[in-house]
């Protein structure tokens, strides 16, 4: 197999590695970075638990070869959150609205939602949601999802 050098920046920290040039993202991201928010699930990119923040997009994770990502700035869900502990608002908005239940969905939607919030043109809360279609959640019912996504947006649920 080819080995490839990859240097990327990691929720804010340098990260360098020798990797196959086969090696998925995602499989870096939770296998040799140990960033384990970042879910597996489909391994076709149609569920959307692996979704991160790559230069500023969100991205399906398991979609990526790592040697694309070379020089990139990576955001996970472990990256959100402030070190004191104080959520991300997106974060907050998912846990005010009982938007998760067994949580292995809710990191990809959380980082869809905040690439979207980022954004200079702020979504509405339909646009938001709508967004959401792309992610299956089979626990919760979408409701809390979509009032989290509604609130971000500025709109009433």
């Amino acid at each position: 197999m080819s080995q490839h050098q990859i240097n990327l920046t990691i929720n804010g920290r340098p990260h360098c590695s020798t990797v196959e040039g086969r090696l998925t993202l995602s499989d870096f991201l939770r296998g040799d970075a140990g960033y384990t928010g970042v879910h597996v699930g489909c391994e076709h990119g149609v569920c959307g638990a692996c979704t991160v923040i790559v230069d500023g997009n969100a991205v399906r994770s398991c979609l990526m070869l790592a040697v694309q990502a070379d020089g990139s700035k990576i955001t996970t869900v472990e990256g959100l959150a402030a070190d004191d502990g104080t959520l991300h608002p997106v974060q907050q908005a998912m846990k005010d609205e009982c938007a998760l239940q067994c949580g292995f969905c809710t990191p990809g939607i959380v980082m869809t939602l905040t690439a979207l919030t980022n954004c200079a043109n702020k979504p509405s809360g339909d646009t938001l949601v709508q967004a959401m279609s792309g992610h299956i959640c089979r626990c919760t019912g979408y409701q809390g999802i979509k009032r989290a996504a509604m609130k971000l947006g500025g709109d009433a649920a």
